[in-house]
């Protein structure tokens, strides 16, 4: 398994905002429609994601799981808001 995190997903979502463009680039395509077509496809996807898991169908519950991520990184990017952000409330929540 690779090293890869949450924060390397961020700044992959970044530089493909800043540096491609929306004819060439989904992650460029889905920034610029901005948040509310963003935002929709998160919704679908975690749709998916929740569809996969009442089913218990485990192998697409974790491809769409990467789905969710993959467009909540997008709607995050949109909004200004970082995953350190992200993670500084689930440590609150988690009281640590």
């Amino acid at each position: 398994m690779s090293e890869f995190t949450i924060f390397d997903l961020e700044e992959i979502v970044a530089h493909r905002v800043e540096t491609a463009s929306p004819d060439e680039s989904w992650t460029a395509k889905l920034y610029a429609g901005g948040q509310k077509v963003a935002a929709k496809k998160l919704g679908e996807e975690a749709l998916e994601a929740v569809i996969a898991a009442v089913s218990e169908d485990d192998e697409n519950l974790a491809y769409e799981a990467a789905d969710v991520i993959f467009h909540l990184a997008v709607v995050l990017k949109i909004a200004g808001v970082s995953f350190a952000e992200v993670v500084e409330r689930i440590a609150i929540r988690l009281d640590r």
